[in-house]
Parts: C-alpha cells; sequence; structure tokens
C-alpha cells in the first residue's frame, strides 16, 4: 500500500485522510487518468481524499491516501469504509474492453466491484456515491441527440457492465444520493491509450484517416468539465441520471484539421470508403490484429452525441472547450512528453500508448 502524508497506524491505512467529522472522500481509480485528475481537483478543495486503485499511485500530498488495491476486495474496501467514514463516493475505476483480452476481469471488476461499493456504502452511512458511466450503453447511432430517458441498448460488455453498475446503484435509491454521469470519451492533456495512434500519425506528418468523409459528429468531455461536475454533483439533494458533453460538436474532420492546424505538421486529413473500411476494421479486431472494437468503430464513422440539458439547468452547468481545443492540447501533451510516454510501465490504460497491431499497415500506407 502507498502511503503518503503520515505514518502508518495499527491499522495498517494511514492518518492522513481520516477526518472525524466524516468528511473524508473516497476516489475509486484515483491513479487512473481521470481519477488523478479528479483526486487533485478534491485536494485543492480542501477535501481528505482516499484513493484505490489497481496500478500504483504516483500522487503526494498530506491530504491522501493512496491504496493500492482491488475494489472487489470486501475485506480490504470494509477496513478503508470503517477507518475513514467516507461522506461521498467517487466511482471512477473501471477495466476497458481494449485494455484487457481477460473478459471475467473486466465484468466482475466493473460489475461485482461497483456492488461492493453501493453495499459498503450503505452500511457506512456514504450520504453519496457518484458513478462515472459512458456513452458506450448505445451501440446503435440514434440521429439526434440522446437524452437521460431513452433506454440503454449496449452490445459489446463494456456497456453492459457499465449499465449493470447503473442498475445496482438504482437499488439502492434508499440509502444514499446515486448521481450517474454518462460520459462520451473524457479528453485532456495526459490522454493517451488509442488516441495516441492519431497523435503518432499527426506527429510524423502522415495522413489522419476518416472514415466516410469525417462528417460525422461524435462529442468528447473536457476531464476537468467533468471533474466539476462530479464537485457540483457532491451537493446534499442532487441525485439521478445526467449526460454530459461538450457543446458546439463539430465533424470528425474538422476536429481533426483543427489539431494539424496547432500542430503545424505535415499531416492532412485522408479519407476511407465507409463500407469496406468498416468491414477491415472488423475483421482485424476479430482475429485480435487490431485495438479498435466496436465502440471505436462508431467513433470513426457515426453521430453521437449527448442532450446535456438536465446537467446545465439542475447544475447551472457549462463546457468550457470543445472538442478540437481539448483534443489539441492532449496532442500538445503527447508531443512535449513522448520520451516518457514511451517509456511508461505500469500505468493504467489511458496513460500509455495503444499498441497498433494492424493499424501499423495503414501507417506504412500513409
Amino acid at each position: 500500500m502507498h502511503v503518503d502524508g503520515a505514518k502508518a497506524d495499527g491499522s495498517g491505512l494511514t492518518r492522513s485522510a481520516r477526518n472525524p467529522a466524516g468528511h473524508a472522500v473516497l476516489v475509486t481509480g484515483g491513479a487512473g487518468f481521470f481519477g488523478e485528475i479528479l483526486k487533485n481537483r478534491l485536494l485543492a478543495e480542501g477535501a481528505d481524499c482516499v484513493s484505490i486503485d489497481l496500478q500504483p499511485d504516483t500522487t503526494t500530498h498530506p491530504r491522501l491516501t493512496s491504496v493500492r488495491g482491488d475494489i472487489r476486495d470486501q475485506s480490504r474496501m470494509d477496513q478503508l469504509f470503517q477507518t475513514y467514514r467516507f461522506s461521498t463516493v467517487y466511482h471512477c475505476a473501471a477495466i476497458l474492453a481494449h485494455a484487457v483480452a481477460d473478459t471475467d476481469l473486466l465484468w466482475t471488476s466493473n460489475v461485482d466491484g461497483t456492488r461492493v461499493v453501493a453495499d459498503l456504502a450503505r452500511q457506512h452511512g456514504a450520504r453519496k456515491v457518484v458513478f462515472i458511466s459512458s456513452n458506450c450503453l448505445w451501440a446503435a447511432p440514434f440521429g439526434r441527440p440522446v437524452v437521460e430517458a431513452d433506454q440503454p441498448q449496449p452490445r459489446e460488455i463494456y456497456g453492459r457492465s457499465k449499465w449493470e453498475g447503473e442498475k445496482i446503484l438504482a437499488g439502492y435509491a434508499n440509502a444514499f444520493e446515486a448521481v450517474i454521469l454518462r460520459c462520451p470519451t473524457i479528453i485532456a492533456s495526459g490522454r493517451l491509450g488509442l488516441l495516441s495512434i492519431l497523435f503518432e500519425f499527426i506527429h510524423e506528418g502522415r495522413r489522419v484517416w476518416v472514415v466516410g468523409g469525417g462528417a460525422n459528429r461524435y462529442q468528447f468531455i473536457y476531464a476537468q468539465d467533468l471533474a466539476d461536475v462530479c464537485l457540483r454533483a457532491a451537493a446534499p439533494g442532487v441525485a439521478g441520471v445526467f449526460n454530459i458533453g461538450s457543446d458546439r460538436v463539430a465533424p470528425l474532420r474538422d476536429v481533426y484539421q483543427q489539431v494539424i492546424d496547432r500542430a503545424g505538421t505535415a499531416a492532412r486529413v485522408a479519407s476511407l470508403p465507409k463500407t469496406p473500411a468498416l468491414a477491415m476494421m472488423r475483421l482485424a479486431h476479430a482475429v485480435g490484429l487490431s485495438p479498435l472494437g466496436p465502440y471505436q468503430y462508431r467513433m470513426i464513422a457515426e453521430d453521437f452525441e449527448f442532450d446535456t440539458t438536465k446537467l446545465k439547468t439542475q447544475l447551472a452547468w457549462a463546457p468550457t472547450l470543445t472538442n478540437g481545443e481539448m483534443l489539441a492540447q492532449a496532442y500538445e501533451y503527447y508531443r512535449d512528453h513522448l520520451d516518457d510516454i514511451r517509456s511508461r510501465t505500469d500505468v493504467s490504460a489511458h496513460r500509455q500508448p495503444a499498441r497498433l497491431g494492424a493499424i501499423r499497415l495503414l501507417k506504412w500506407l500513409s
């Protein structure tokens, strides 16, 4: 266990996040890409914070206790809840479909782990659970912005696991206030994963491929905007499902061009015919040669946008960055930290570059 800011007591935990008034907060997945951003916002706001993650946590702060552990470990989690008496739990931990081949690990972490968190929040009197859900709850395009009342219809395992997590939390409505934030792809400085493939093509001045002309509009969310909503969601009386996402969503080809223009490289947007391109992507993924799965096909080729009216109205919130602005910021981080990025190990999937697989052939042709 990683210990910051205090000596360990007899429980094997630290005093740094203990608050007798019951104001400590728990961040699951706190060493991950978004978990770290949220954790730092909470610390800046004066919160006593406990983070638990499968990955090591490199953040140090006098009011932070970092635990390397598994949220499915009921005994370990119970000890944390008993010791720190969390008022609010920010449940960000999740295993991504493209990050692991073990579907049982993904399902048990995302579903059983959520059940452990919810049950212990009830047992130990937590007032609030804020859950980071996903736009993977839908696979087919809607032809209009998705509203909170639309029935989820996930097709792949990650989306199904997030939908199960939402249903678990709905079963605890009488125990604590649950806030479910349905998010598109979270972007900010440091976000890598599959985006590193796009950034590599731009950095090397290659063709940046869109499918079917790149006219599709696919919404992102700036990580700092999401963190802001998480803090607002902790207010008493806030509960329910909220969609979140950027405004003024431009066609994907325009978003890529904005990043290329800021990067100043020789990269240029080029298009692949939609039907054969998607067929080849599905085949490459099916035989294990591509990191791009069903979720990425939609981002590459279809429209998807959340209606965020409810969130703006009830929490007086508005996004600060457009898709192009946040993606350019993430690219500039990639460019400025390339040597460090290439040497990373033992970090979350969003903080290391994805393997190219069969996309290496496309790169060669670019």
